[in-house]
């Protein structure tokens, strides 16, 4: 039985974006282990079935002793353990785990590039993000090695850098959706026009975008409409303060309700679906959750989120940083429910053809495979 190890950095990330894959690869033979940090989710994963080791790892962290010491933890761990597959998902994991199994000889390797985040930022001069792209392009140095990118934006840079080899690049649009549990359903016909947004609570996903568009558009639709912000607090250098929040929210007309569990009933009580995100993303499960229950989307034309919208078809692509825009898009949307109704729709179209989570957990199986069958 091969051993497959699936390293995330947190485990809530791992239950909403790679759960599915990794009970499906138990299912297909493997012994799967997964690799997180504990942030009091690590039991709801070992309720699944599998395995599970806590990473000792900061996610948003750049003190360079702390990333030496996740770095060793998985040197160590990949010794010890020798699994014969190890599945890396986001940078951080990326950047150490690989450096990891390199020095520890393991066979198979994956890397899933889910955003390259701050790493990348052009506002990010730290050391680490200086030596990125050298460690990286002498970790990838390896055979038997795929590398999972959600956009074309990602794996041209990888290539730029010369980080990989044009064969050792896979694409998988995004992590997939259950389009059961996801499925079509109308916008509702009472009650207030609802604009969604559900992210992180950092700045550079456009939360503020948002909330200057939504008053721009105030004396216009303040007894009609609601704009909802959905997400928790975050530890990430960008990560908005609660009282930021407080003062940009008035309770009513714009709302922000935390960190919430119950997403797919407030997708299912919107009518539009707004992300003006200039974060370097991956492929943002939001929207792709959003396209499954069919709502119109605005979003920016920046990386990978305009993987989830084809402009005027199912939503908007706005510039980034642009909350006139914004509100332009929104205005015509919220003053036209035909139209809102055509293009969710459309959206649902859009997540049948590209965002089964089936196709992702078969793309996933097949490269296993692949690897498997090249050791």
């Amino acid at each position: 039985m091969f051993r497959l190890y699936i390293v995330v950095n947190v485990d809530w990330f791992f239950l909403s974006h790679r759960k599915d894959v990794a009970i499906s690869a138990q299912k297909d033979g493997y012994d799967v282990t997964v690799v997180t940090n504990d942030t009091g989710k690590l039991s709801e994963i070992e309720k699944l079935g599998l395995n599970v080791i806590n990473l000792p790892m900061s996610r948003s962290g750049m003190n360079l002793f702390q990333e030496l010491n996740t770095l060793w933890f998985l040197y160590r761990m990949y010794l010890r353990e020798k699994p014969d597959i190890v599945h890396h998902v986001g940078l951080k994991t990326i950047l150490w785990g690989t450096l990891a199994a390199k020095w520890a000889h393991i066979k198979g390797v994956v890397n899933a590039v889910s955003g390259l985040g701050i790493f990348f930022s052009e506002d990010n001069k730290s050391l680490v993000s200086r030596l990125l792209p050298k460690v990286l392009k002498y970790s990838h140095n390896q055979k038997n090695i795929a590398v999972i990118f959600q956009n074309d934006e990602d794996k041209e840079l990888f290539l730029k850098n010369n980080i990989i080899k044009p064969e050792q690049s896979k694409y998988i649009k995004g992590s997939g959706v259950d389009l059961k549990q996801f499925c079509y359903t109308p916008e509702p016909s009472t009650g207030k026009l609802k604009v969604l947004l559900t992210a992180r609570m950092i700045e550079e996903k456009g939360i503020f975008i948002l909330t200057q568009a939504a008053e721009k558009l105030r004396d216009k639709y303040q007894d009609k409409v609601e704009f909802l912000l959905c997400g928790g607090l975050d530890d990430n250098p960008k990560a908005i303060m609660k009282e930021e929040l407080d003062a940009a929210c008035d309770g009513t007309y714009i709302q922000w309700l935390g960190y919430r569990t119950d997403v797919l009933q407030l997708l299912k009580d919107c009518h539009i679906v707004a992300f003006p995100s200039y974060y370097k993303e991956g492929l943002p499960k939001s929207l792709i959750e959003a396209t499954a229950i069919g709502r119109p989307i605005i979003t920016t034309d920046n990386i990978g989120c305009r993987e989830a919208v084809v402009d005027g078809y199912n939503g908007y692509l706005i510039p980034i940083k642009n909350s006139d825009a914004l509100a332009e898009k929104l205005d015509i949307l919220l003053s036209d429910g035909n139209l809102r109704n055509e293009m969710g729709q459309n959206s649902r179209k859009l997540a049948e053809k590209d965002f089964s989570i089936d196709e992702v957990i078969k793309r996933h199986l097949d490269i296993y495979h692949e690897l498997s069958s090249n050791k």
